[in-house]
């Protein structure tokens, strides 16, 4: 099972609207995901195998050394599909 942090910039309604959404494409593809959220000033627990964002938060965690997705549009849940896709086909 990987672990996935959804990070938002201030507060949480993105990033728990995003978990919502990640939530639907991960049951409906299997996807051995767990996810949490957290906003930015939270730091990147060690055991995070991936930080799923909005993409203008992309370069903030460039140098964690942990794969980043950035989202464009919450609502577009193929992307987030191809990009967990992506993802688990990389490891």
């Amino acid at each position: 099972m990987k672990k996935a942090l959804v990070m938002c910039r201030t507060g949480m309604g993105s990033s728990m609207m995003l978990c919502i959404k990640l939530d639907k494409v991960i049951k409906k593809n299997k996807f051995p995901l767990e996810v949490q959220h957290d906003v930015t000033s939270g730091g990147i627990p060690r055991d995070v195998d991936l930080i799923i964002t909005m993409q203008d938060l992309v370069s903030d965690f460039k140098d964690s050394g942990v794969y980043v997705i950035g989202i464009m549009d919450i609502m577009n849940t193929d992307y987030m599909e191809r990009e967990l896709k992506k993802y688990f086909d990389s490891l």
